[in-house]
């Protein structure tokens, strides 16, 4: 259960809160309501109170025992009996439902309205009998009295059904081209239809005849509303025997005492969004008017507001139970939302601990929130320099961090990084200005941004798996060669634990890399040029330059020891040209075709004549043989004239006897 105060009126979603899934077993989810907090929590006012899909009508029986809902998908009504507060039956159709009616005191009776142009009579048993209407109809009332069901949609006329004869009467012809809504008095028994055209007419059902027509576009124009478009009557709703409340598709709320041709009142919703539905609430003398967005509650004389619902997905009817504070609202999402307002009414007698509950909430004392704090945590303390504040009434510990006062923390973090506007407005202005040479002629130079990582991925051969030429074009990775938010930072110590061994290309790609790119200084990074003049040096000032020399190592070693990790910056020599394949390293020569192999081949030896493109070769055949037995007469050559004779030894052969 989820609790929420607008206008300072307290507001209880029972539907909040997370739901089982339908294909648990029973014990999976009694393990699971024993595990979770969260499920042993929630309040399951209804059992699978909830579509498959999303819901789009709800009512609750005259006899205050069953409410009946609609929804997709399939097209379906479920019946829940609130005694037992659990679903009681589950019906199918062949379409979805538009509207539909109890035409009893309990579920025996119901008429389905089909968007097929079928209506359907269901009894306690299922499906009594099926029927189809001329046009598509759009809202059905019955008539007590003279037992005649009354549907209209997109024509211009009000078809009759007389229930007890079983068969249609005479349609009533209107003035409107559609109607959109009717609605009977409970008390005399006057016939509204709401039409497209912003009116609304009587009829008297006795006679089938017109006895008036409110003008309720023109009503709905005043200074506090903002009318857009034609008005035309979306909801309709008696209140009692003279008060009517009539909704328009533009968002207004009209009150009328049906005596009177101009509105008691008129409530504007300001959202431009047609009213749904209706209803009053009596003892509280109050009006609860709905559109897609927000169901608002106001007071039905002042039309001052009391309070309002919202939720996330789009409401798509409203259900209130007569004489209390709870209501059901048909969305657009699988659960049917509850809402329990103890301020405009008790709990149904089949929740009647819901009072006890929500008593016991409001006694406990709940922290509040506001905007104008700031949780920020002990790093974030450090970074602003406000740690020495920790333990202070500057700060109150909550969770993992501290709650900080808006303004001071404003302060405090301009302080620490004046400059960060700054640099954010600097690296804003970089962006447009690279935005706009985008139509310029574009050179080969690799990107600002993780200049290794680009080299890498440009180095990868044509054929591999591993496409890096496609992710440097992609523009759903530009950000990551171009925000320097994304630039990878070697020095953190997650880093090296991902990557305990950090790959580095190969001595034959640097070298040829550098071949092809010529190092860039920092000063002409900057935008400095540098100076082509080389200083002359004499030898009288040997020694000086070479202390000057080791002065200059010793700095850089301290700069470096000091200073980040910085790319090395290449630029193409003048006269070279680069390719993708300089960096691929060699591929097998069986692997590639006769062409590209000629092509690495010398030739030299190839001479072209005529126009026809004749091809003259001139080579010179050796022996494998003949060049291994040359070698191996060198050797021996070489190996004699270092060679030391032992013919001295023989002599000497027995001297040691002596």
């Amino acid at each position: 259960m989820k609790s929420c105060s607008s206008n300072d009126v307290k507001i209880y979603n029972l539907s909040a809160g997370k739901s089982l899934p339908e294909w648990l077993s029973s014990e999976k989810k009694k393990k699971l309501q024993n595990k979770s907090i969260d499920f042993r929590r929630r309040i399951e006012l209804i059992q699978d109170f909830d579509m498959p899909g999303l819901s789009s009508n709800v009512q609750i029986s005259p006899d205050g025992n069953f409410v009946l809902a609609t929804g997709v998908y399939k097209p379906r009504i479920r019946c829940y009996d609130l005694k037992n507060l659990s679903m009681k039956f589950e019906r199918c159709f062949d379409s979805e439902v538009v509207r539909f009616l109890l035409l009893s005191e309990d579920y025996s009776k119901v008429v389905f309205l089909q968007c097929d142009r079928y209506i359907e009579f269901h009894a306690q048993y299922g499906r009594y009998f099926r029927l189809r209407i001329p046009k598509f109809g759009r809202d059905l009332a019955y008539h007590t009295p003279s037992c005649d069901l009354y549907v209209v949609g997109a024509t211009h006329q009000v078809f009759r059904l007389n229930l007890e004869l079983g068969r249609f009467m005479t349609p009533i012809e209107t003035n409107a081209s559609t109607i959109n809504r009717v609605a009977i008095n409970p008390v005399h028994h006057l016939l509204l239809f709401g039409t497209q055209e912003g009116c609304v007419e009587a009829w008297d059902p006795r006679s089938c005849r017109r006895v008036g027509v409110l003008d309720a576009a023109l009503g709905s124009i005043t200074e506090d509303t903002n009318v857009s478009g034609i008005p035309s009557i979306t909801a309709l709703k008696f209140r009692d025997a003279m008060t009517l409340g009539v909704g328009t598709a533009t968002g207004q709320v009209l009150l009328y005492d049906i005596r009177s041709s101009k509105p008691l009142f008129v409530k504007d919703h300001y959202y431009s969004l047609p009213i749904k539905n209706i209803e009053f609430h009596t003892p509280e003398n109050l009006v609860l008017s709905m559109d897609s967005k927000v169901v608002k509650i106001w007071n039905q004389d002042t039309g001052a507001p009391y309070t309002a619902v919202e939720a996330e997905p789009d409401f798509n009817d409203l259900c209130l139970i007569p004489n209390t504070g709870m209501l059901f609202i048909a969305n657009e999402d699988k659960k049917i939302l509850t809402y329990y307002i103890p301020s405009i009414g008790p709990a149904p007698r089949w929740c009647s601990f819901l009072d006890n509950l929500t008593e016991e909430l409001e006694e406990t004392n709940v922290e509040t929130l506001y905007d104008d704090y700031k949780f920020v945590t002990e790093s974030e303390l450090n970074e602003i320099g406000l740690e020495h504040l920790i333990g202070t009434t500057l700060l109150r510990g909550y969770m993992h961090g501290y709650f900080v006062d808006m303004r001071l923390y404003r302060k405090a973090k301009s302080t620490a990084q004046p400059f960060q506007f700054s640099d954010f407005k600097k690296r804003k202005i970089r962006e447009k200005l690279d935005e706009e040479r985008v139509n310029r002629v574009k050179l080969n130079k690799l990107p600002k941004v993780n200049r290794e990582l680009a080299m890498k991925l440009i180095s990868l051969p044509a054929n591999s798996k591993k496409k890096g030429g496609n992710l440097l074009e992609d523009d759903r990775f530009k950000d990551m060669f171009s925000n320097p938010d994304f630039e990878v930072d070697k020095t953190v110590e997650d880093y090296r634990l991902i990557n305990p061994v950090v790959s580095k290309m190969d001595k034959k790609k640097a070298n040829k890399l550098e071949s092809l790119f010529a190092p860039v200084k920092d000063d002409e990074v900057e935008g400095v040029a540098s100076s082509d003049e080389d200083e002359s040096s004499s030898d009288d000032d040997y020694q000086l330059r070479k202390e000057e020399k080791k002065q200059a190592r010793l700095k850089i070693k301290e700069r470096d020891s000091k200073a980040e990790i910085k790319p090395k910056f290449y630029e193409i020599r003048p006269g070279e040209e680069f390719k993708h394949s300089d960096l691929s390293g060699q591929t097998k020569l069986s692997k590639i075709s006769l062409g590209e192999r000629v092509q690495k081949e010398d030739s030299s030896g190839i001479k072209s004549r005529g126009p026809l493109g004749s091809r003259e070769m001139t080579f010179k055949l050796t022996s494998k043989k003949k060049d291994d037995r040359q070698s191996a007469i060198r050797h021996h050559e070489e190996r004699r004239k270092v060679r030391r004779s032992a013919g001295e030894l023989k002599n000497k052969k027995n001297s040691w006897k002596k």
